[in-house]
């Protein structure tokens, strides 16, 4: 496959599609990550989308409704188009809980392969979270979030790679985004994140300030126990964000179904 020059937005664009999920992009990829830093929550509200879709699916089969079994099949696509790169990041963090207070050792603890207790605790906890807000939100017609989460829970990954320099000394997967991040893509980024808000109406800029503290919070932890961040800490922030936003709205169950858009306040 060719590499451009970056010179062609699309490029940043195949560059962003294919960090984030398994979809490949048919045109070159940009050698200039930050700039397929911008294109963070478009592919954020594409996935998003194309979660909403499937849980249209199971709907339009000549059977009783399942929200469970539709709530698993949303989980397991979404696992499937992400790799579940972002899980691993969360299941490293976690063994790394076991390097207390020696920041080399928390690194090294997430660069190892193997997946130890707390690993699979966080991802066990995480992932039933998951389903059971992907079923509240089924079962009270309320997935149309979805594709807000998704979108705010990618632009995070860019809050805190524009804001927080690379831990490692050594290069890993997070390094080129990081090292070409810049305050530009962090103002731009954050005003697409926000256009993208729009149609849903004033509750998704409460998300937003909802995911951007939270990712704000984690951002100084990271600073102080690993002296920054990295690719398994920036699949961690997106997997916090994602699935706190994830638990409010299924908490609100179709108490927000109200405040969708913006006609609301004319009422």
């Amino acid at each position: 496959m060719p590499k451009s020059d970056g010179r062609s937005p699309l490029d940043g664009f195949g560059t962003a599609l294919r960090t984030l999920t398994i979809l490949r992009w048919p045109g070159a990829r940009s050698e200039d990550f930050g700039s397929s830093l911008l294109w963070f929550p478009i592919v954020g509200m594409l996935l998003g989308l194309v979660l909403y879709g499937t849980a249209l699916v199971p709907g339009l089969l000549p059977f009783p409704p399942w929200h469970t079994g539709t709530a698993l099949i949303v989980l397991l696509m979404d696992i499937c188009l992400t790799r579940g790169l972002h899980l691993d990041g969360l299941a490293d963090w976690a063994d790394s809980i076991g390097g207390y207070f020696q920041r080399d050792r928390r690194l090294s603890i997430m660069k190892d392969t193997s997946l130890g207790a707390f690993g699979v605790l966080a991802l066990v906890s995480v992932l039933l979270v998951r389903l059971f807000s992907f079923e509240r939100l089924i079962s009270c017609a309320s997935l149309f979030w979805l594709p807000v989460i998704y979108t705010l829970s990618r632009g995070m990954m860019v809050e805190l790679m524009t804001t927080l320099p690379y831990a490692r000394a050594e290069r890993g997967m997070g390094h080129p985004f990081v090292a070409r991040a810049s305050a530009r893509n962090r103002v731009l980024c954050h005003g697409i994140t926000a256009a993208l808000c729009i149609p849903f109406g004033p509750i998704a800029f409460l998300l937003f300030l909802t995911g951007w503290l939270e990712a704000r919070l984690f951002g100084i932890r990271c600073r102080q126990q690993f002296g920054g961040i990295t690719g398994d800490l920036l699949g961690t922030a997106n997997v916090m964000v994602e699935t706190t936003l994830l638990m409010v709205c299924a908490f609100t169950g179709s108490g927000l179904n109200t405040y969708l858009g913006w006609g609301w306040l004319l009422q």
